[in-house]
């Protein structure tokens, strides 16, 4: 075997190493992304209840509930029929100024 013979296997050979450490390393970040990936669409769909685990609801269930919990709000401190509370605070405010206003006379 020459000498340029030895040169070229261990140029193969070293180039052949450069590639799998690339690829071992592009494998990595890319088995890291999908674990990621896994984890957002988990949350995202929600998982059901496992044996010490409880259910967790996904992104729609709690948009849902949230736009339930704000409708309630919403009713509460926005003028409506008179069953909000603030129709009560207006009534206890027109109350309470023409009570002070008698007083005053």
């Amino acid at each position: 075997m020459s000498v340029m013979e030895v040169f070229a296997a261990a140029g193969v050979i070293s180039g052949g190493l450069g590639l799998l450490t690339l690829l071992g390393h592009g494998g990595r970040r890319a088995w890291r992304m999908l674990g990621q990936t896994e984890e957002f669409l988990g949350d995202w769909r929600g998982t059901p209840a496992r044996d010490g685990v409880e259910a967790r609801p996904g992104v729609m269930a709690r948009l849902a509930a949230l736009e339930e919990s704000q409708a309630v709000i919403e009713h509460e401190v926005v003028t409506n029929d008179g069953s909000s509370l603030k129709d009560a605070v207006k009534r206890i405010e027109t109350k309470l100024t023409a009570h002070l206003e008698s007083l005053e006379d």
